[in-house]
């Protein structure tokens, strides 16, 4: 090794031996910025390894020099070839004299942890590829000679796994094409670190407690401060969910070392820590006003340096009582996600995905079908349009929020969405490629010939594990999991998501919505057309039918069946001459349409009553929107009319959704309500008199908000003190986890969510009840 590359010394010339990441890092630091010191192990290092393997296997013994093509669909001798090759690095020695030159540089900064980041660059040979580095992870060591060994050997093997060896061949790269060195720096306990997104629009800051490590592998949800670029003024700041951060082994008082996630690299779990914050440090933001300041204040300098676009990540070091700001990886213009063009809205159902993009402009005319594998992008989505998205890949629309029908319904169905993207079907032209974020809740347009594009598509859903269309949006829960008391449900609609839900830890379900549920046998007309028509019959047995398979599915364990709750403005294809108001933002819908119009209620209460008798006792009812005593008692009686009572576990509930049940609860259980569900999403926009359709008014629109807070906590303590059971299945709980604690506290006795939210949902209140326990029996001991 004739010499390390320290970031303040990395020459013009230099960049194709450090790689880009540590190139970009020199040049802030060369001109004064605080950069986190380091130096680089060149590329030319792992080549000099390579070709002194001395390795019999055929596939190892002439590296780097082979190309290695291989046949990337055959995925089983992909696995083999990849693990064969890394395991020939990890195996191999590495020089002393390499490992001394390093462990000697590093033992200047006196520290006990290292982290090693991969910083590639790719020959100009293959045009565009400047920053791909995102394929590859840093690696966290000890100061030791020995861990550096193992550390640098699991960096350079990297390039070798499957995902690479398949991107290198996706790409045209060969392996004499790519450069790739080791960035080696200190790591220091941090108060707080994160990032720095900045565009000419506007910028965003990330903050977490600890290091930024959390943040990386998605374990915290951070603050987010959203700034005015020219004024430096913060617009607004959210408040994330941290339970953890991440440290250095030799502090962090009350840690706890358990081992680290698979997506992080380490060559001894001691180096590194997580610990459980306090939760009072979980409601604090993690940047302190000064710290705050200076972030930005580093980010209007950086301006000058690298433009308008670019991102940072920093960390403030715990050197002093005060800590000091550095940054640790800057990623100037477009290198985030390269040669995309980007679009923001709200992140409404997870998952990346890239397919073709369908623009709808209007979405009243509903076409017969979908093409299949599509991203739909469409001003707004109707819950008449269920049936037309089984077959796509991913959904943008212009308006709704996150308890949008187009949210509620992508993420039923595990189709990545991202709603509220402002012109999208404007700035998006059917057959373009989009890859959208459904976490991030960013859509980028892929730019290129359609040919290169198509692949580079293809290896974004490899390198996802998100394949258009198949259909696995909510895998079993194969964790061992604690015994909880309060009782788990789910939210469904679709009998065709049965089989994957059925092995899902959940008590029942506790929200069948049965608005969605028709949609499937309706075939494009209103209930009251099939009457009309004298076809009433035929869809009660559909109707009967489609109720059974949830029963039978699902018994003995409860189903919560809610009867139809849906505005005409909804269903714009199925509009019914009877109704009226069709621009009313609450419209004639829950138990006020039963009493103008009974037929359609008392089909369904003959739908419930079929299958009672068909032998499945399991099945209840809940009525939506119930605004009045007189309503509940006039729907109380109807179901006694269809001798649905007759079963002694019937149960009669109710949503409490209406403000007005805040008042009237007593009266309604003494009418006959035996159980309620609080349904957040509407409870909270007659709160807040906002509609909860409006994607700009998403910020207005929380369900953590103090009125609805009190008004739960309310609900829930006038059920106990009624003796009736009170579950929640609004989207709250799925969306803001950190609420669990509060309902377990006050006493709920279920909470239903979607699928995709059950595993998380039943960890938190698994945590919810493990710290009442704990703090009862504090309590108890003093």
């Amino acid at each position: 090794m004739d010499k390390l590359y320290w970031l303040d010394q990395i020459k013009l010339q230099d960049r194709a031996k450090v790689g880009d990441k540590a190139f970009h890092l020199s040049k802030i630091i060369q001109r004064g910025y605080p950069v986190m010191p380091g130096f680089v192990v060149s590329a030319e290092i792992l080549r000099q390894f390579l070709e002194n393997l001395n390795s019999s296997e055929s596939l190892v013994a002439d590296l780097p020099h082979s190309s290695l093509h291989l046949n990337v669909t055959n995925w089983r001798q992909l696995q083999q070839v990849a693990s064969r090759l890394r395991q020939e690095i990890l195996t191999a020695t590495v020089p002393e004299q390499w490992i001394s030159t390093i462990f000697q540089a590093a033992k200047e900064w006196q520290t006990g942890c290292l982290i090693l980041r991969p910083t590639l660059a790719v020959s100009t040979a293959t045009p565009g590829m400047k920053n791909i580095s995102g394929l590859l992870e840093p690696v966290f060591c000890q100061c030791e000679p020995e861990a550096i060994a193992l550390a640098l050997k699991r960096t350079w093997s990297q390039i070798f796994r499957a995902r690479s060896l398949l991107y290198w061949q996706h790409s045209g790269i060969n392996l004499q094409q790519i450069n790739l060195a080791v960035l080696v720096q200190p790591v220091e306990n941090a108060i707080a670190s994160g990032l720095l997104r900045a565009n000419p629009s506007g910028w965003e800051i990330e903050a977490t407690w600890g290091l930024g490590i959390a943040i990386a592998l998605g374990e915290v949800q951070p603050d987010i401060y959203y700034i005015q670029p020219e004024t430096g003024v913060v617009l607004e700041q959210q408040l994330g969910n941290k339970m953890l951060a991440y440290g250095v082994d030799d502090v962090a008082p009350g840690a706890f070392s358990q081992p680290l996630p698979n997506s992080v690299l380490t060559t001894d779990h001691t180096c590194l820590i997580t610990y459980l914050l306090q939760e009072a440090q979980q409601k604090q933001y993690s940047l302190q006003e000064e710290y705050l300041q200076q972030i930005i204040a580093l980010g209007t300098q950086l301006v000058s340096e690298l433009g308008k676009t670019f991102t940072i990540k920093w960390t403030f070091a715990e050197q002093t009582t005060s800590g000091k700001l550095y940054i640790t990886q800057v990623s100037p213009s477009q290198s985030v996600i390269p040669h995309l063009h980007f679009i923001r809205g709200l992140g409404a159902a997870g998952g990346r995905v890239a397919a073709t993009a369908l623009v709808i402009i209007n979405p009243q005319h509903k076409p017969e079908q979908l093409p299949k594998g599509v991203i739909l992008v469409i001003p707004t989505i109707t819950p008449d349009w269920l049936p037309l998205l089984q077959q796509v890949a991913g959904i943008i629309t212009e308006q709704g929020g996150l308890t949008s029908h187009a949210a509620i319904l992508a993420r039923e169905l595990g189709i990545s969405a991202v709603v509220n993207a402002t012109s999208a079907t404007t700035l998006i032209q059917t057959g373009e490629r989009l890859l959208l974020d459904g976490d991030r809740g960013e859509v980028y347009r892929i730019k290129g010939d359609s040919k290169e594009e198509m692949e580079r598509g293809r290896e974004e859903n490899l390198l996802s594990s998100h394949h258009p269309n198949s259909k696995a949006p909510h895998p079993a829960v194969t964790s061992h999991l604690p015994m909880i008391a309060t009782q788990l449900l789910v939210n469904l609609s679709q009998s065709t998501l049965i089989e994957q839900v059925q092995s899902l830890p959940v008590d029942g379900v506790g929200l069948l919505r049965s608005e969605l549920m028709v949609l499937n046998i309706l075939n494009g007309q209103h209930p009251n057309t099939w009457i009309l028509s004298g076809r009433q019959a035929e869809l009660l047995e559909l109707w009967s039918e489609q109720i059974m398979q949830f029963a039978r599915a699902f018994a003995p364990r409860p189903v919560f069946y809610r009867s139809l709750d849906w505005r005409s403005q909804d269903l714009p294809s199925l509009r019914d001459s009877l109704e009226s108001s069709p621009q009313s933002m609450l419209g004639e819908r829950g138990t006020f349409s039963y009493l103008r119009n009974p037929a359609v209620f008392e089909l369904e209460l003959q739908a419930l009553a079929s299958v009672q008798q068909a032998g499945y006792s399991n099945i209840n009812l809940l009525l939506p929107f119930v605004r009045t005593v007189e309503e509940f008692v006039f729907c109380r009686r109807k179901v006694e009319q269809a001798l649905l009572t007759e079963v002694a576990q019937f149960q009669l509930w109710m949503m409490a959704e209406v403000p007005s049940v805040l008042f009237l609860l007593p009266e309604y259980v003494k009418a006959g309500a035996t159980g309620i569900s609080i349904g957040t999403n509407d409870l909270t926009q007659l709160l807040l008199g906002v509609d909860r359709e409006q994607g700009q008014l998403a910020k207005v629109f929380n369900e953590r908000h103090p009125a609805v807070m009190r008004a739960i906590a309310q609900l829930i303590q006038m059920a106990e003190s009624a003796g009736i059971p009170c579950s929640i299945c609004g989207q709250a709980p799925a969306l803001y986890p950190e609420i669990i604690d509060k309902l377990v506290e006050w006493g709920i006795t279920s909470i239903s969510v979607e699928p995709e939210a059950v595993e998380r949902t039943y960890q938190a209140i698994a945590r919810a009840e493990q710290r009442l326990i704990l703090a009862a029996a504090r309590r108890k001991l003093h």
